[in-house]
């Protein structure tokens, strides 16, 4: 697969040293409106866990099989250091917020169709420096904006693991009631270093025993770890589990050691091989990110990632109910911003860049059809919150769309030489005027009307000059702007009506000259 060698990580959530998470809007924004992405569905996997167990060390096996271009030989040479995601050996913690791989990866249907592919690391949680909210967020926006999260846990899957799930479980029951659909996708848990290999064998044939052992809901339970064994399929559409082996003492105790296949242990490799080629099988109906039953494009996930990151933005954990207010919100913004996106891209086909000029009766025409259709693509979207949100967003479409409906205006009129030349045309033929009109007046001894029209000669003369300035320096743009008002109006109520007059003039008099021929 063609990559840039510029491509790397880039973090697109930090955390302060007051633990607070800041989403940096410009870097996420450009990874989800790159041009291989745009317009395009997606596809967000991702890998969350407790810190220093192996997660960017495993992300980066993810990136080798996205960059094959033979997914039969997608692990590389045995002597070939792993790069991509940093990662370490040690007890500290390495990844900190949230990186995503700078550059989407292609990849295409059954059905052909291309599809945008990201990869995302988190920060590992439960350590010495993360608050409790700290990784509530880390886990609750992974699996929020995820099609895949892969859940990385050592030795055994645990009650505490599914603890971890008990709040997404509340918050799925409430969308499944609000919206008939499971807000989650996949969650795949990946359990590391499996010791117990003589009673339950590695893969996802072995995990699902052990997953099915520890979601079997026992008599006398507690009510609470019911609850979770209950929902926990039901909030996800997909829940499985692969048992992958230790890697190898060369692994985790060389301090040199740097990803090389032939120091990790064949029994890792070949569940390697078996684990990500699965997870990454684009036939598999949950790999695609849906929201609200709806594929969704990498400019609608952006809105997704800000209105999440802004619900949490209090310091506190918000209640499910919040979270699916957020859904909803975010649902309608990113619906907002495809129409929107529509918009532009139809009116710069026809007059952005370096079109030609398009008469403005034609523009407008032009704007109410596409205006109408960005409407359509609005209405016609699956949206949450109901019809009194929907309304709100679309007056929001409908103003934005104006003002870019000006600024394509704006930017058409800039392209008419005449439009251009229409200001010191109507100084020039001002001065022109004045000065002949003082000089008769003047003839006939009335110099003190001459003076008037003498003054307004230096009036505009004053006027065409500081425009010539504001054009030429760039400086005083708002001046300028006034001036061209002031000229349309004088053109508009002076010289316009003249000329379409003497226009109308000749043209009956050349029409009464051919019928008496």
């Amino acid at each position: 697969m063609e990559r840039s060698s510029t491509a790397g990580p880039v973090q697109i959530v930090s955390i302060t040293d007051d633990h607070k998470f800041v989403l940096d809007e410009k870097k996420l924004k450009e990874i989800l409106y790159h041009k291989r992405a745009q317009g395009k569905k997606i596809s967000l996997v991702s890998i969350a866990g407790d810190f220093r167990k192996g997660k960017s060390f495993m992300l980066d096996f993810f990136l080798r099989y996205l960059r094959a271009k033979d997914h039969k030989e997608w692990m590389g040479k045995e002597n070939e250091p792993l790069k991509g995601f940093d990662w370490r050996g040690g007890a500290g913690r390495h990844t900190t917020g949230m990186l995503m791989w700078s550059e989407p990866f292609l990849m295409s249907l059954p059905s052909g169709e291309e599809i945008a592919v990201l990869l995302m690391d988190t920060q590992g949680t439960f350590d010495s420096n993360s608050t409790v909210f700290e990784n509530a967020f880390i886990f609750a926006l992974t699996l929020l904006v995820s099609s895949v999260t892969v859940y990385n846990i050592m030795h055994n899957l645990q009650e505490d693991n599914l603890q971890h799930l008990s709040f997404f479980a509340e918050y799925g029951v409430l969308a499944l009631d609000a919206y008939h659909t499971s807000p989650f996708q996949q969650l795949t848990f990946l359990v590391r270093d499996w010791q117990f290999e003589y009673e339950t064998p590695y893969g996802f044939e072995g995990g699902e025993d052990i997953l099915s052992d520890r979601l079997q809901i026992r008599a006398n339970q507690h009510r609470d770890l019911e609850l979770v064994r209950s929902r926990l399929r039901q909030c996800f559409r997909k829940v499985n589990c692969f048992l992958m082996p230790h890697p190898g003492l060369k692994v985790t105790n060389r301090r040199d050691f740097d990803g090389r296949l032939g120091d990790i242990e064949k029994d890792f490799k070949a569940q390697l091989n078996a684990f990500v080629p699965e997870l990454f099988r684009s036939d598999n109906v949950n790999f695609v990110k849906e929201i609200n039953g709806e594929f969704i494009t990498s400019t609608q996930l952006f809105e997704y990632f800000r209105s999440y990151c802004a619900v949490f933005a209090s310091g506190e954990l918000p209640s499910p109910k919040a979270m699916l207010e957020a859904t909803a919100e975010a649902n309608n913004l990113a619906a907002k911003a495809v129409s929107k996106e529509f918009y532009i891209r139809a009116m710069e086909q026809h007059c952005g860049g370096d079109r030609p000029y398009i008469h403005p009766n034609q523009l407008d025409v032009l704007h109410q059809e596409v205006r109408r259709q960005s409407f359509e693509k609005f209405r016609c979207a699956r949206k949450m919150g109901g019809e009194q949100m929907s309304q709100n967003y679309q007056q929001e479409l409908d103003n934005e769309i104006f003002e870019l409906y000006v600024n394509f205006k704006k930017h058409n009129d800039s392209k008419n030489v005449f439009a251009f030349s229409r200001t010191p045309t109507t100084f020039i033929l001002s001065m022109i005027l004045c000065y002949m009109i003082a000089g008769l007046l003047d003839a006939f001894w009335l110099g003190r009307v001459a003076l008037l029209f003498m003054f307004v000669f230096w009036l505009c003369f004053v006027l065409v000059s500081v425009w010539l300035y504001t054009k030429y320096s760039g400086e005083y743009v708002e001046v300028g702007e006034n001036i061209d008002y002031f000229a349309d109006v004088v053109w508009n109520n002076g010289f316009q009506p003249v000329y379409l007059h003497c226009l109308r003039s000749t043209m009956r008099s050349v029409l009464g000259n051919a019928r008496l021929d």
